[in-house]
């Protein structure tokens, strides 16, 4: 009975007059097209990656997230594009948005390059009552969205080496809301401020060190402030930790199976009382890159 009370305080606070935030995850370093289009291309190859993320196992409504993204270099040129899907499904709610991305990068020095992006997006919003149990099936307020579509634009900069990266990035700049018959606020969507960065330290020929961070910004929600520890082992396998300030803490591995394959996997334990109606969040994803004569992995990137 209290999960479900917990359920119906939580659809309250997230859907009724309240700020919507992003798609939550925990290797943001490797989704990090989803942020900042300016990141597209970047990688110098062909990037086809997909994530899965089941939060709050165990808890009914809790938030899933499937997300899909391909960025590319263009060929003899400074610019990079990209397109990507996430579907992310809260309660009786369902998010889906599609993106396609722009960027352009500037050689600023021998080691550093400025990318600058543009994010154009469509977003779908569903939401059916009738999930929610109401004990009055008949209250006004209580209305159903059926494929309620609004688009936004963002835009990001990325400074990177093969070392070093640094972003800044506001992938939705338009505030939109959805309201139900009565002018009541149902569904409302605000900026997202992300900045990301991370620097990747040799500490012998085989082990790599990368600490990374991502803050998180929404108006009307505390600063969400993510830093995590990861370490690479022989070019290989990937071990880490990580931190999500007053939220969870999370364990991360990942394997390159191939030159172009890498998988990886998270596991995070809430720090909070949700805790004990939950056993964590799993988050698993697979990127895979399409490398060419002149383009080839000397060392796998870490971001």
């Amino acid at each position: 009975m209290r999960t479900k009370i917990l359920i119906f305080a939580l659809m309250l606070t997230c859907y009724t007059g309240f700020a919507q935030q992003d798609a939550q995850y925990t290797q943001y370093m490797y989704n990090t097209i989803n942020i900042n289009p300016a990141y597209a291309g970047s990688r110098g190859v062909m990037s086809i990656f997909g994530l899965h993320r089941t939060q709050w196992v165990g808890l009914d409504g809790a938030p899933t997230t499937n997300a899909f993204s391909i960025n590319t270099p263009i060929n003899n040129s400074n610019l990079g594009v990209g397109v990507s899907v996430v579907s992310d499904k809260i309660g009786p709610t369902k998010d889906n948005t599609i993106s396609a991305d722009l960027s352009y990068t500037i050689q600023t020095s021998d080691e550093y390059k400025l990318s600058f992006g543009i994010k154009a997006s469509g977003n779908i919003f569903n939401l059916d009552v009738n999930q929610l149990n109401p004990a009055d099936a008949g209250d006004p307020n209580l209305q159903n969205f059926d494929n309620e579509f609004s688009p936004n634009f963002g835009a990001g900069i990325y400074l990177h080496s093969d070392k070093l990266y640094f972003g800044l990035s506001v992938p939705n700049f338009l505030q939109d809301s959805k309201y139900n018959d009565n002018e009541v606020a149902v569904f409302q969507e605000r900026m997202n401020f992300y900045a990301i960065g991370g620097y990747v330290f040799d500490i012998s020929p085989s082990v790599k060190f990368k600490p990374a961070f991502l803050t998180k910004l929404v108006t009307g929600s505390p600063l969400q402030v993510d830093a995590s520890a990861n370490f690479l082992f022989f070019d290989k396998l990937m071990l880490g930790g990580a931190y999500r300030w007053d939220a969870a803490v999370s364990a991360l591995a990942g394997f390159q199976v191939t030159d172009g394959l890498f998988i990886g996997y998270s596991y995070d334990m809430e720090t909070t009382e949700l805790r004990n109606y939950n056993s964590g969040s799993h988050e698993v994803f697979i990127r895979f890159e399409l490398f060419n004569k002149v383009s080839k992995l000397v060392s796998p990137r870490f971001f």
